[in-house]
C-alpha cells in the first residue's frame, strides 16, 4: 500500500470515528467565534475603534486555541484512557500519518468558524480589516503551532492531567491572554510570561494578517511559533513511536 493510500485510510478511519461530532463541533466553534466578536462587544461602552478590531481579529485565534489546545487534547486523553491510541499504534501504517491525518481533519473544522466570524464582524461593525497576503502562511503556521502543542502535551502528559490543563488553557485564553486586548494592559510580570508562551504570538500573527495597516507582528512572534511547533510535534511523534 502506498503512502497516499495509507494516509487516505487513516483519514477515513478518523473521520468515521468522529462522525457527526465534527459537524456539531464546527457549529459550536461558530457560536464561540461569534460570541467573542459580537458578545464581548456588549462589555464596551461603544463597539468602535481599536477595541472592536481586537475582538474581530481575536475571534479566529480563540477558535484555533479552543480546537487545538482544548478540545483535541481532551479527545486524545479520552482515546488514551479507552485504549484507542493503542489500537492506532497497532495499525499497519506509519504512526506519523495518524498525526498528519488528524491535524488535517481538525484544521478544516476551524475554517468555517473563522471565515463566518470575520465576515459577520465586518458586516456588523466594519472594524477596519485590511487582510494581508500573509493570511495563508500565517494561518498554516498558527495551525501547526496550535496543534503541535495540543497533541504534544496531551500525548506526553497523563490523561487526567492533560484534561485538567486543557480546561485551564481555555480559562486563561479567554480571560488573561492578550488576544482581545493589548498586552500593555496586563501587569509587567504577566506580559513577560506571555512573551515566552505561544498564545500571545498567535494573536499577534493573526492580527497582523487580518489588519496589517493597524497591527504588525514582530519577527520574534513567527520564530516563537516555529519553535513551539517543533517542540510540540517532536513530543507527539516520540509518544506515537513508542511501542
Amino acid at each position: 500500500m502506498s503512502t497516499g493510500s495509507k494516509l487516505k485510510y487513516v483519514i477515513e478511519l478518523q473521520a468515521r470515528k468522529q462522525g457527526s461530532y465534527l459537524v456539531v463541533f464546527s457549529i459550536i466553534m461558530i457560536v464561540i467565534a461569534l460570541g467573542v466578536a459580537i458578545g464581548f462587544s456588549y462589555l464596551m461602552r461603544s463597539p468602535e475603534g481599536g477595541d472592536m478590531l481586537y475582538l474581530a481579529t481575536g475571534a479566529p485565534t480563540i477558535v484555533l486555541i479552543m480546537t487545538a489546545l482544548v478540545t483535541v487534547p481532551m479527545q486524545n486523553a479520552g482515546a488514551k484512557m479507552t485504549g484507542y491510541l493503542d489500537f492506532v499504534k497497532a495499525l499497519p501504517v506509519g504512526r506519523k500519518l495518524f498525526l498528519i491525518a488528524d491535524v488535517g481533519i481538525w484544521a478544516l473544522v476551524t475554517v468555517p468558524a473563522i471565515a463566518i466570524s470575520v465576515f459577520v464582524a465586518h458586516l456588523i461593525f466594519e472594524p477596519g480589516y485590511a487582510i494581508s497576503w500573509t493570511i495563508v502562511p500565517a494561518f498554516v503556521l498558527m495551525v501547526l503551532s496550535c496543534f503541535a502543542i495540543g497533541y504534544g502535551y496531551s500525548f506526553v502528559m497523563p490523561a487526567e492531567l492533560a484534561m485538567a490543563l486543557s480546561q485551564l488553557i481555555a480559562f486563561i485564553s479567554l480571560m488573561f491572554s492578550p488576544i482581545n486586548f493589548p498586552i500593555e494592559r496586563l501587569p509587567g510580570w504577566v506580559q513577560a510570561v506571555h512573551e515566552v508562551l505561544p498564545i500571545y504570538h498567535m494573536a499577534e500573527v493573526m492580527r497582523a494578517s487580518l489588519a496589517h495597516t493597524t497591527f504588525e507582528a514582530e519577527p520574534i512572534s513567527y520564530i516563537m511559533l516555529g519553535a513551539w511547533t517543533v517542540v510540540g510535534f517532536f513530543g507527539a511523534a516520540r509518544f506515537l513511536e513508542r511501542a
